[in-house]
């Protein structure tokens, strides 16, 4: 089982851009594709983005299409989120999760990590 630990979040200012990282442990990790989900308070858990096991193929969900960038470095056991161009509806709780079915679904992950705050003022 990979077991997965976010790091990077913090309070920025709108337009600003900040990076996440998640760093795995356990030896099969490169095997896997990668996603990043955002949970707002009250809010359901919303998908961000995921990367193939390569890195070669990226997917976006379309309220951070063109802002955030996916990348991983699998020597570093490591998937990590660029987030450019802030806004404050991008506040929230950021997961990452391994992709155990094919799909956009939190159902479809798994192995979630524990989150890392990100707050965007404005």
């Amino acid at each position: 089982q990979v077991q997965l630990v976010e790091s990077g979040g913090g309070l920025v200012q709108a337009g600003d851009s900040l990076r996440l990282s998640c760093a795995a442990s356990g030896r099969t990790f490169g095997n896997y594709a990668m996603g990043w989900f955002r949970q707002a308070p009250g809010k359901e858990r919303e998908f961000v983005g995921l990367s193939s096991w390569s890195g070669g193929i990226t997917y976006y969900g379309d309220s951070v299409k063109g802002r955030f960038t996916i990348s991983r470095d699998n020597a570093k056991n490591t998937v990590y989120l660029q987030m450019n161009h802030l806004k404050p509806e991008d506040t929230a709780v950021y997961y990452c999760a391994v992709q155990y079915r094919g799909g956009t679904k939190p159902t479809d992950f798994g192995s979630w990590g524990q989150g890392t705050q990100v707050t965007v003022s404005s």
